[in-house]
């Protein structure tokens, strides 16, 4: 028999679920995260877990002897999950791309337009009874960075180009001609650029990419965007860049310890624009991620029902 486990189930994807009635009842769903007590029960006899967004470490996993396949809601499970435990155990681990190229693109321009305008601090001020018009910066006929060309990078240069931006992009794979954009060097891109997005994966050879170096490139009326991963950026370089006025603004949606722990410095910044990591957050989008991991689950359902 395949125990199949959902583990940190959102309300929006186990309202999602009800379309899908025969896979819904062939599952446990646990909605929300679970605490370490309740994670460990429910993994210890699953065969499959669909996994949210809930740590699963070396010691949970050896806990977990009939586990054969977890299926991550996402492109980076190795940020929640031990791969390389998972790899000793024979544990298949799945992750899922591309459902949210759209979603996260969109929610990185916004964030780029909020900059730009100063939204999250006019908003603050009105509601405390403060009226400062601020003045912002046109998008139009100015010059995006994007680094990195995966779905969502290309995404996010073809909104710029459409919204009337030059767009220059950095890939370590290249630059698709057919994309509206002109290749750059990173050098020459930081330098160049008005605004840059930050669109890499998180690995080794990528963590602390944008450090205080890279930063010291970019201009000083520059903005700054992240939606990919929050360990891409040296976190104390940023923040002394945005003290010294050697960058304009960032607006980041990701961070080093999520959630942002209370008092975090960027919380007092007025130059920086702060969402929850949310830009993947979008009903269609998780109409595809939940697509996606309903495939995958009936493919190890039959893989695994051929090894019994």
């Amino acid at each position: 028999m395949t125990t199949v486990r959902y583990i940190d189930c959102t309300a929006l994807m186990d309202t999602l679920l009800g379309a899908h009635p025969e896979q819904r009842a062939a599952m446990d769903v646990f909605v929300g995260d679970p605490d370490p007590a309740r994670l460990a029960d429910l993994v210890r006899d699953a065969s499959i877990v669909i996994n949210g967004h809930t740590s699963m470490d070396a010691a949970l996993l050896a806990a977990a002897p009939r586990l054969r396949s977890i299926i991550f809601l996402g492109s980076g499970p190795g940020s929640y999950i031990d791969l390389d435990a998972a790899e000793r155990a024979g544990i298949a681990v799945h992750r899922i791309v591309n459902y949210g190229d759209r979603a996260i693109a969109e929610h990185s321009f916004a964030l780029l337009l909020a900059s730009a305008r100063g939204v999250a601090t006019m908003d603050r001020e009105v509601r405390a009874g403060v009226w400062s018009p601020a003045e912002g910066m046109e998008l139009g006929g100015k010059t995006l960075g994007v680094i990195g060309l995966g779905g969502i990078g290309r995404e996010m240069v073809r909104i710029a180009s459409g919204f009337g931006m030059k767009v220059l992009a950095w890939s370590r794979s290249g630059v698709d001609p057919e994309l509206p954009c002109e290749a750059a060097s990173l050098d020459a891109l930081l330098a160049r650029c008005d605004a840059v997005s930050l669109h890499l994966a998180l690995t080794p050879e990528t963590r602390g990419f944008l450090g205080g170096e890279r930063l010291a490139r970019m201009k000083p009326s520059a903005l700054l965007v992240n939606t990919a991963r929050g360990a891409l950026v040296d976190e104390p370089a940023l923040l002394d860049a945005l003290h010294a006025g050697r960058i304009r603004h960032a607006a980041l949606d990701v961070f080093d310890a999520e959630p942002l722990p209370a008092g975090h410095p960027f919380t007092s910044l007025p130059n920086v624009t702060l969402t929850s990591h949310a830009a993947y957050k979008t009903r269609e989008a998780t109409e595809r991620l939940l697509a996606a991991a309903l495939a995958i689950l009936d493919d190890e359902r039959r893989r695994l029902a051929g090894a019994l």
